[in-house]
């Protein structure tokens, strides 16, 4: 049996965070029904590479049960009711003030079901001056500082991937498993609000507290390391480029003997400390830049295995598609079958089996059957601390 089996979850979600949520918990186990406006999710269209499909609502949406609602209307808000009268989980991330207006603020669903968790997801939290202002991803990287310290010496540059909708999902996956299992103590629920920007400023911490208490900013620094060197990129022969790090004088050793091919260098007055090798950076990147330019990617990445220093290559898509440590997981979508990367965790050595990912409103009818009727969704309460659901 899955972990969350038995586990009633409905989200009233779009775009990214929110669908993140659900979609850890429906890989799970737990039943997920995602309500959609009649038009969808509009993350349903961000593209439509996926063999029609968009590739953040595949990514995001395995395993979940598709309910189209229009909740303007007083009979699709009633299904809504009886949906969360039978949750264990309740999410939303509407626009700010648009659930309460809706008539299903959080404090009432819970006053009504105190073991009922609700999960609110929003830009900025839930108080503070800025609590009412919309946000999406990439406004929030720079609203957290985050653009700030990513780029490089031409200026500031995004995170390639929706960082801080993928961090507050991820924060609020393990606040709703901490409230399961304090209800499996207690009996009660508890309201969780976790914001985009607080979810983000809290991977901001090193940064912030270098610049509060040690007066620095981190300067952008591209694919190079503000205190370590050698750490950054280097391009070889053939052109692809390599990542190294160099972590402490036992490696800085190596390196020269073993990569470099000049033992000198490790006691060279210039390079003997990290932070002289920092101080005389361009020198030292030059020195590396001239011995990786000599061999292809494939030979520096051997001799660099061999003398075992850290190293990455700088992989195009092209080669993360045919990187040789990949795991795969594959699910049905309503155009066909999807390969799509596997998640971190295994669990036995084995990852989990995925649901499919559903067409807009493919269970909106069976679900109207199933709760046309109390007799047919009443869920018993266990006692306090029976289990977690």
């Amino acid at each position: 049996m899955a972990d969350l089996s038995g586990l009633f979850v409905v989200s009233v979600e779009q775009a990214v965070a929110a669908p993140y949520v659900s979609a850890r918990l429906a890989e799970a186990g737990a039943r997920v029904i995602k309500v959609e406006r009649p038009e969808g999710d509009f993350a349903r269209n961000y593209d439509a590479l996926v063999h029609g499909e968009s590739a953040y609502f595949v990514w995001l949406n395995r395993g979940k049960e598709s309910v189209c609602l229009d909740l303007r209307d007083d009979k699709d808000k009633a299904l809504l009711s009886k949906l969360i009268a039978r949750a264990d989980v309740f999410i939303q991330n509407l626009a700010p003030g648009a659930i309460e207006r809706l008539g299903f603020a959080p404090e009432a669903l819970r006053a009504e079901n105190p073991r009922l968790i609700t999960v609110s997801i929003s830009g900025y939290g839930e108080d503070g001056p800025m609590a009412d202002r919309k946000a999406y991803d990439l406004l929030v990287q720079a609203e957290s500082g985050l653009s700030a310290i990513t780029g490089n010496e031409s200026g500031p540059a995004r995170v390639g991937v929706s960082v801080c909708d993928v961090a507050c999902g991820m924060t609020a996956y393990q606040s709703v498993l901490e409230a399961l299992i304090a209800r499996g103590t207690s009996g009660e629920g508890r309201h969780l609000s976790i914001s985009l920007f607080h979810a983000l400023s809290d991977w901001m911490n090193v940064p912030y507290l270098q610049y509060a208490y040690g007066g620095k900013t981190p300067a952008r620094a591209g694919l190079s390391h503000p205190t370590i060197a050698p750490y950054g990129v280097f391009t070889c022969a053939d052109g692809g480029q390599i990542l190294l790090s160099i972590q402490n004088e036992r490696e800085w050793i190596r390196f020269c003997s073993d990569v470099l091919g000049d033992d000198t260098l490790a006691t060279d007055p210039r390079f003997a400390t990290n932070a002289l090798r920092v101080e005389n950076q361009p020198v030292l990147d030059g020195l590396v830049a001239g011995a990786f330019a000599l061999r292809e990617r494939a030979e520096v990445a051997r001799i660099l295995d061999d003398a075992a220093i850290a190293f990455g290559q700088v992989s195009t898509m092209e080669d993360l598609a045919a990187h040789p440590q990949n795991r795969f997981v594959t699910a049905d979508t309503p155009s066909g079958p999807v390969r799509l990367l596997a998640p971190g965790t295994r669990i036995n050595g084995e990852s989990r089996d995925f649901g499919p990912v559903p067409a807009l409103g493919a269970h909106t009818e069976a679900l109207r059957d199933e709760f046309s009727s109390p007799a047919k969704h009443t869920k018993p309460k266990p006692e306090t601390g029976e289990n977690l659901t």
